[in-house]
């Protein structure tokens, strides 16, 4: 009875304590006691999910073996009309000849989607009886047969149901999707990761999405020789989204100061703020960034560089796509939904243009010397990843040297000298603010809470970078 008594005590004990563990040491600490979820106004838990992942040099040429195997009677092939005449399509419907795989292809995807082009893909979708959804291309490609494959399968749904709350209904999404391959041929968005879909949502000029597990990829192909053919700043925008993913999600909200507590694990988000398991794939991708980045920019044939930014992505994405973003993210969609003339440099397409990297970083040293006040110590370790020297630095320097540390990065890249430098001056602020204010979903992840002033100092601050 002693020993049994003598147990029941350190299993409390146990269940008391603070955990030690490296994964929760940094600045935020986990553990909070077992109180019954009904009981709380913040969250208690955290999910992981993840598409599958498939990772090797030449591996689309299992394509056809997967949708053979899954008994695809009629598959929906979704990519853009750049990729159309390139390699990656080309070894897809390679792959789908050789056996035997009856497709039909929707290559009218726009670059950065709007409502109206989800619509399009939506409507191609729904004329057949599909039974799988390829997507070969960037986010922009995956994210469009996301959408394609959600609203076929509801067919009488009003397309705000399911696109996040405040913009849309945000209504859960139960039943279950068809298989979805997704084979990226960009090094950023993570989308074959993730449960996320994002568009230009018009009439707002504004980005929003649908966010939800049940739209992840089935399974994501993930072929770096794709990312060989990558013009030179489409690889660079694209690593800035891995970096600002990798930032994001690593000095996010912890996932138990989240509120409010879900009701229902069915109600609870795909964002869900930062944790141990995130952690891990976030510090992971910042460091492989670091290493590569530059040179996967600067040599196109460079593929260890290549295909360690392709990783990175994926890495990146399991991150943040359990974690979330905060407020480069959210700032972010604005700028590019209010585009005026800017055409990004290396993107083949015929409207005005900000490529999501690019509007997702042109913020960032703004945002990381707001937000290092909260959690200094993961600001200062992301500077350190990123080569700056941290030994002597205060904590409250913290963000000052990651925005510096950012700079450097950025102006070595060659990166826009601001939103000036892409057709925004100060009178347009307000409007920047106007378009932040609906993107909750990810703002609300930041670590130190914010007004309408402070996005204003924060907009007026990425003016000029250098």
């Amino acid at each position: 009875m002693a020993n049994r008594l003598r147990v029941a005590e350190l299993m409390r004990q146990l269940a008391n304590a603070a955990c030690r563990c490296p994964a929760h040491s940094h600045s935020h600490t986990y553990h909070q006691g077992t109180k019954h979820a009904c009981e709380r106004t913040t969250d208690y838990a955290f999910e992981m999910a993840s598409s599958n992942i498939r990772y090797g040099e030449g591996v689309t040429r299992e394509i056809g073996m997967d949708l053979q195997n899954m008994g695809a009677r009629s598959v929906c092939l979704m990519t853009d009309k750049n990729l159309s005449r390139l390699p990656p399509v080309t070894a897809v419907l390679d792959s789908l000849a050789k056996h035997g795989v009856k497709y039909k292809c929707f290559d009218d995807v726009r670059v950065e989607p709007t409502d109206s082009s989800f619509q399009a893909a939506i409507d191609f979708a729904k004329k057949e009886e599909f039974d799988v959804f390829v997507a070969v291309g960037g986010g922009s490609v995956i994210d469009t047969c996301k959408a394609a494959n959600l609203y076929s399968c509801y067919p009488d749904a009003e397309f705000l149901d399911f696109v996040n709350a405040p913009i849309g209904k945000g209504k859960p999404i139960t039943k279950q999707l068809k298989p979805l391959i997704a084979v990226p041929t960009t090094a950023g968005t993570g989308s074959e990761t993730t449960g996320v879909a994002i568009f230009d949502f018009e009439h707002l000029k504004a980005k929003t999405g649908i966010a939800s597990r049940a739209i992840r990829p089935t399974l994501g192909v993930v072929d770096p020789l794709h990312t060989l053919h990558m013009p030179q700043r489409v690889a660079a925008n694209s690593g800035f989204d891995v970096l600002c993913h990798a930032l994001e999600s690593y000095t996010a909200l912890p996932y138990n100061q989240r509120s409010p507590c879900p009701p229902n694990p069915i109600n609870r988000p795909a964002y869900q703020g930062s944790n141990p398991v995130s952690d891990v794939w976030a510090r992971h991708a910042l460091k492989i960034v670091a290493k590569y980045m530059k040179r996967a920019v600067r040599d196109p044939e460079d593929v260890e560089a290549r295909s360690s930014m392709h990783l990175a992505s994926v890495f990146a994405g399991i991150g943040f796509g359990n974690a979330g973003v905060h407020l480069c993210h959210g700032m972010s969609y604005p700028i590019a939904g209010n585009v005026k003339t800017h055409k990004a440099r290396g993107y083949n397409v015929d409207h005005p243009v900000v490529p999501h990297g690019l509007s997702v970083v042109l913020t960032s040293p703004a945002v990381f010397s707001f937000t290092a006040s909260m959690c200094p110590e993961r600001h200062l370790e992301a500077a350190e990843i990123l080569g700056a020297n941290v030994c002597n630095v205060k904590r409250e320097d913290a963000g000052l040297v990651l925005a510096e540390t950012l700079r450097k990065f950025l102006y070595d890249l060659e990166v826009e000298d601001g939103l000036s430098a892409i057709g925004y001056t100060k009178e347009d602020v307000p409007s920047l603010v106007k378009g932040t204010i609906p993107q909750e979903r990810v703002t609300k992840l930041s670590p130190r809470t914010h007004t309408e002033e402070d996005l204003t100092h924060l907009f007026e601050a990425s003016m000029k970078l250098y």
